[in-house]
């Protein structure tokens, strides 16, 4: 059991973790909150008006579109589960956490990070499918196949979210309570651990590394094939429309993964708090709101559904 601290006024007992957060109360804090704030409202928006256009309009029924619709699920997801706690701290000056919700908040964020790295490399495999073998689209990018992959993108992450969460609460909180982070991160609340957690850090890592390098080895592999069927076109109106599908995919690759490795699988002696807690504002808050950006920009398809909800509203 997580005991961060002891109150034994009128015999109750306050286990909550603090966080630090990511502001002061400074004028130069305040507006640099506005501006998180208002990123996280258009990271809302943006994904939740993808969500929308995807279901609404015949034409982005294909899996291309129904597996982008599940990655702005889970990015709402993801920025819902860090900033609004964030928020409230900051707006009403308490830094408060039970353990509860620190567990909620591990386990949430690990299970649609894992999902997402996953959902990229089935976006990567239709894209595959579509270039390569694109007579047999139909067939091997069906719907089963489309949900097995989608609903496995969500098991696998909520697997690693569920063990990495319950590993880390089951840890004694005897010292320090304070966690330097704007939300409980896992890495961040086992170094506050009064036990030896070296062997959990380390299958952590390893984890970490899994989660990372399989989807990311399909997405390299499938992106390989595409860059040989491309090469291979002879017509350069197909190889234009090749790169312009599969440029908006990559972009969110680069921007999801580049983050993440720069997070996890730097060494120890080349990390500082402050810069964690910067790469963990970019990566669950400012690349959330990018990727309905550059669908939308970049696809002729979303910017047409747009167009006609603009006419028939």
């Amino acid at each position: 059991m997580c005991t961060a601290m002891y109150t034994y006024a009128n015999n109750t007992t306050d286990i909550n973790f603090i966080l630090l957060g990511l502001f002061n109360h400074t004028q130069t804090h305040l507006f640099l909150f506005s501006m998180v704030f208002m990123v996280f409202l258009s990271s809302l928006m943006g994904n939740a008006l993808l969500i929308v256009l995807i279901h609404e309009d015949p034409r982005l029924h294909m899996p291309m579109y129904f597996l982008l619709s599940q990655l702005s699920l889970m990015d709402v997801m993801l920025v819902s589960t860090t900033v609004p706690k964030m928020a409230a701290n900051y707006l009403m000056d308490t830094r408060s956490i039970s353990p509860a919700g620190c567990g909620a908040q591990i386990f949430l964020f690990l299970t649609l990070g894992g999902g997402e790295c996953f959902l990229l490399a089935a976006m990567a495999y239709d894209r595959y499918v579509a270039i390569c073998h694109p007579l047999r689209y139909p067939i091997l990018m069906n719907q089963k196949l489309c949900l097995n992959m989608t609903t496995g993108s969500w098991i696998l992450g909520g697997v690693d979210g569920l063990m990495q969460a319950g590993t880390t609460l089951s840890f004694p909180y005897c010292h320090s309570r304070e966690i330097n982070h704007f939300f409980c991160e896992a890495p961040s609340l086992v170094r506050l651990a009064c036990a030896d957690t070296t062997f959990f850090e380390f299958s952590m890592y390893v984890c970490c590394i899994l989660m990372l390098l399989i989807p990311l080895s399909i997405i390299l592999a499938s992106y390989s094939l595409i860059l040989a069927a491309v090469l291979n076109m002879r017509s350069t109106a197909a190889r234009k429309k090749a790169f312009a599908t599969c440029s908006s995919h990559l972009a969110v690759v680069g921007l999801f993964y580049g983050t993440l490795i720069f997070t996890y699988m730097r060494p120890k002696s080349y990390r500082t708090v402050a810069h964690d807690k910067v790469v963990s504002a970019f990566y669950t808050i400012f690349t959330p709101v990018l990727n309905p950006l550059i669908y939308s920009v970049r696809n002729k398809e979303v910017k047409g559904a747009m167009k006609n909800i603009k006419k028939n509203t």
